[in-house]
């Protein structure tokens, strides 16, 4: 899979998809905006049970519930980790309202090891209306990543670059 400024390659098809609404970085920091360019793989999935009842995919899946969050607080010791809430620190939560995050894959930026204000929470995940520009995640139509994710085999490189 390849992802340049508004679309994503893969199988030999083309979808458009949205990026961080300040383009791409090889120098990804903590709310710069930017998507990490890189090479990197899907760690694992997450969707919400209500609202997508089958999910096919080689990915290990998980199913968020309303507690369910991901800090992004720089110093803390569970810095781009999952976490649960009541959570005291900064942390996004996984369970919307807005359906961005019925569906999302979390990438292996940033994670082995976790380098604090790197960058955190780079998902793949649903678009907004109108592909609004992301905070640096990469964002696709939910129908055209379910067809990704019932394809995409769990060793393929998720290249990322201008």
């Amino acid at each position: 899979m390849r992802i340049k400024k508004n679309y994503l390659l893969h199988n030999n098809k083309k979808y458009k998809c949205a990026i961080g609404c300040n383009g791409f970085s090889s120098t990804k920091k903590e709310g710069d905006g930017c998507t990490p360019s890189g090479i990197f793989h899907i760690e694992a999935v997450y969707y919400r049970k209500d609202k997508i009842k089958t999910l096919n995919c080689a990915f290990e899946k998980f199913v968020i519930d309303i507690l369910d969050g991901w800090c992004d607080e720089a110093n803390h010791p569970q810095y781009n980790q999952k976490i649960r809430f009541p959570f005291s620190h900064s942390a996004e939560r996984l369970h919307r309202n807005d359906n961005l995050y019925d569906l999302l894959c979390v990438l292996d930026f940033n994670q082995n090891p976790v380098v604090s204000g790197m960058g955190s929470a780079i998902f793949i995940h649903i678009a907004p209306p109108n592909y609004e520009p992301t905070e640096g995640c990469i964002a696709l139509k939910k129908e055209d990543l379910l067809a990704i994710l019932k394809n995409i085999k769990k060793d393929e490189k998720i290249i990322i670059n201008p």
